[in-house]
């Protein structure tokens, strides 16, 4: 029997059986027969050696390929936001209102001659309406910190809210039933309102919330 030229680089070595594979090489299918599993003419792709398939990366939460939304801000703080700036407005309005009404009483009493007995009373005028002033001022940049804010911010209002009320308190008892009483009642609903929100849990969340 002959199994073919030896001299002859396409034909099967000699010794060796027919479907005989040389070990280390990878199974070659006969001539002629396409491969299974795959079109014929298209050899198998086999994957880059020490080069890993490249895996997408996970999102996380607040980043726009994550699988979640980012954290919306509580209501109340929502209302409590809305509060501070209106608070602001009537701050720095009743600050400015109560400086120029000083300043003219200081005017009448220096035409009259008295003006150096009210001279000290003129200025802690004008250091209460600077101080509504700042107020307001504050006001507003706590109500706009409380979208980016951390916790400092947090801190901050509860502190203003607490002399808030200390102040509704003190206008409430003092004024008599008159138009201080009022205005120290409704400082007190909104000073209430803002502290509500700002220790309970969902504003802890919200101002500790990562950002990316």
């Amino acid at each position: 029997m002959s199994f073919g030229d030896p001299n002859n680089p396409y034909g099967q070595p000699q010794g060796q059986q027919p479907g005989y594979q040389q070990p280390g090489y990878p199974p070659q299918p006969p001539q002629g027969q396409p491969v299974y599993g795959y079109p014929q003419g298209v050899p198998p792709q086999q994957p880059g050696y020490g080069y890993p398939q490249q895996q997408a990366y996970p999102g996380y939460p607040g980043h726009p390929g994550g699988n979640q939304l980012p954290m919306e801000m509580p209501g109340l703080m929502k209302t409590s936001r809305v509060l501070l700036f209106i608070l602001s407005g009537f701050q720095i309005l009743f600050g400015v209102i109560a400086g120029i009404a000083f300043g003219a009483a200081q005017d009448v009493s220096n035409g009259v001659g008295s003006g150096d007995d009210t001279d000290m009373l003129a200025g802690l005028g004008f250091l209460l309406a600077a101080l509504m002033v700042g107020m307001g001022a504050l006001s507003i940049f706590l109500g706009v910190k409380f979208r980016t804010g951390g916790s400092g911010i947090r801190i901050t209002t509860i502190v203003y809210a607490g002399l808030m009320i200390l102040g509704g308190l003190v206008n409430t008892v003092s004024g008599q039933g008159g138009s201080v009483t009022f205005g120290g009642l409704i400082s007190l609903a909104m000073a209430g309102i803002i502290l509500a929100s700002m220790v309970n849990g969902a504003a802890s969340a919200w101002f500790n919330r990562p950002r990316y």
